[in-house]
């Protein structure tokens, strides 16, 4: 039985010390995504096209209400 106990602590160890970084990872790729799509939507949103846009927007908005 101690054998058994020895050989399933040891496998476990040895599962649970492969993956020990894979937290780490998870959290830089899902960081260079967030600040990549913040980039592209800066972009987006900086670009005469959408800020004529969204003026137009809140113009008629801001006039409708007065």
């Amino acid at each position: 039985m101690s054998r058994l106990r020895h050989a399933l602590g040891s496998r476990l160890s040895c599962i649970t010390q492969s993956e020990a970084g894979m937290a780490t990872a998870e959290y830089a790729v899902a960081t260079v995504a967030a600040a990549g799509f913040g980039a592209v939507l800066f972009k987006l949103l900086t670009s005469d096209i959408v800020r004529e846009f969204l003026m137009d927007l809140l113009s008629q908005a801001l006039s409708s209400l007065f």
